[in-house]
């Protein structure tokens, strides 16, 4: 057997997240079914992170076996013609037995972006969410702060009954660019809405609603409830996976 990685990016507004679900339109639906047709035959993938509704990937990474190495540049090319242009395989190369996209990997980033422009930015409005105010950055930078080092996250996740909450994030932190902000985290893994439910909170914080003293105990509550806001998904980005 032959394993392979591909190297995905995508556009995810019409997608119902990146995981295979029966009658809905997925990324995994649509590269299978693409792998399916080329190949001749169903393959089962792996991935490096399985994205919500509606979130994009630039680095997103799957793994696959083969039991003869095709061409990579003219299987690149045939999945292409077929997932384009809402999805781009980017590079397929053969990886080291053993490796497997999920378990494989060591951290994954994302980026969120803010806009705070007086209007959306149509060219700019599907992958960034538009919040049209002033925010204390520094304020947010300093909730950021308090997201580093390994810690429970239960208060920012959707719990799965007998999964641990706890990750281990190695970056957090503000980007200011004219009038948008970018948020960057880096992380061994994530929960459900883990990304998006971080991101509400800092804006909660920049905008005055939640002080930011009160992050690091909301961090320990392990309280669902205490976090109000929820960034819609839009505006995040699978940026890359370290392996």
């Amino acid at each position: 057997m032959t394993t392979l990685r591909l190297d995905l990016a995508y556009d995810g507004s019409g997608f119902r997240g990146y995981a295979f679900q029966e009658g809905l339109h997925t990324i995994q639906g649509d590269l299978e079914a693409a792998l399916k047709t080329v190949l001749g035959h169903p393959v089962e993938t792996a991935v490096a992170g399985r994205t919500d509704a509606g979130v994009h990937a630039r680095g997103q990474v799957v793994s696959l076996q083969v039991d003869d190495a095709p061409d990579l540049e003219r299987l690149a090319r045939s999945l292409n013609g077929i997932v384009g242009p809402e999805i781009a395989v980017n590079a397929i190369t053969p990886a080291d037995d053993g490796f497997h996209a999920r378990f494989s990997a060591r951290w994954r980033r994302y980026r969120y972006t803010m806009s705070t422009g007086i209007a959306p930015d149509p060219l700019a409005r599907g992958f960034e969410w538009h919040v049209g105010s002033r925010l204390d950055v520094g304020l947010m930078e300093a909730a950021a702060a308090e997201f580093i080092g390994e810690l429970d996250f239960s208060a920012f996740c959707r719990s799965v009954e007998g999964s641990s909450n706890v990750r281990r994030v190695e970056e957090s932190r503000w980007e200011a660019e004219s009038d948008r902000l970018h948020f960057w985290i880096r992380a061994n893994a994530f929960c459900h809405q883990m990304v998006r439910s971080i991101v509400g909170l800092c804006y909660d914080v920049g905008r005055g609603f939640t002080p930011a003293v009160s992050v690091h105990e909301i961090i320990d509550s392990a309280d669902r409830s205490r976090v109000a806001t929820v960034a819609p998904p839009h505006g995040l980005v699978l940026w890359e996976v370290g392996y």
